[in-house]
């Protein structure tokens, strides 16, 4: 139907719907009506729709929002093999991770204003040094550790109760990591994981804009709300 919009002409639009179909894995539901496709289907259903013309330029708004991780991961190699392709793209995410994978550039925007761009390296320098986070046994524990490791760090730390995980910006590598453990070993805090990392965009949007990602995804909805990162290709 797309492809007759399009002008496409009868056979033309037959033989772009079986090739999209096979491109996207959708073969064996070529037969079915669209409503009666499960949601990760549907959602492969309208990039392969947007496809159909070949377009030089395409707007993808938070096309794997609702996806389980298999289908996360089919999106972005669709989307990387249209760019490599030549398909110019500007595609909003909620999810951070999703654009640090697949964007040359990012612009992060927050209550309508963008506030950073550039790449997922330019922006992670900007925050700098060396993540510290630890995950406790009992959540009731964070307070505690935070007060153990704070003078340790060279920013505050931010508590997660329901991952019950502190994370914190640290200098000094391994040796900050030993005397972290040895403070809340002497305190009797048990920990079920530990480990140095580099910044992620969610560090990066969290020092930006005062809080995390995800409590901009819960706002968005509202008119003027924080909103989540714009990336292009």
């Amino acid at each position: 139907m797309i492809g007759r919009l399009y002008h496409l002409g009868r056979r033309p639009s037959r033989d772009r719907a079986r090739e999209l179909l096979a491109q996207f894995r959708l073969e064996d539901a070529g037969d079915r009506m669209a409503k009666t496709c499960s949601g990760g289907m549907r959602r492969r259903l309208d990039l392969a729709g947007a496809l159909v013309a070949d377009p030089p330029v395409l707007f993808l708004d938070e096309p794997t929002t609702g996806l389980d991780p298999r289908g996360r991961t089919d999106m972005w190699e669709v989307i990387q093999t249209l760019v490599a392709g030549g398909t110019s793209l500007l595609l909003t995410t909620q999810y951070l991770e999703e654009a640090d994978v697949l964007a040359d550039n990012i612009v992060v925007i927050d209550h309508g204003k963008v506030i950073a761009e550039g790449t997922a390296d330019q922006l992670k320098a900007q925050v700098g040094g060396e993540r510290l986070e630890i995950t406790v046994d009992d959540a009731s524990q964070l307070n505690a550790a935070r007060e153990l490791l704070e003078p340790l760090g060279v920013g505050k730390a931010v508590l997660d109760e329901h991952r019950h995980s502190l994370v914190m910006p640290v200098s000094g590598g391994a040796v900050v990591l030993t005397d972290a453990l040895r403070r809340l070993d002497a305190a009797h805090i048990v920990l079920d994981d530990v480990g140095l990392r580099r910044p992620t965009l969610d560090d990066v949007f969290l020092s930006l804009t005062g809080h995390a990602a995800d409590d901009a995804n819960l706002a968005g909805s509202s008119p003027g709300g924080p909103s989540a990162p714009e990336m292009s290709r």
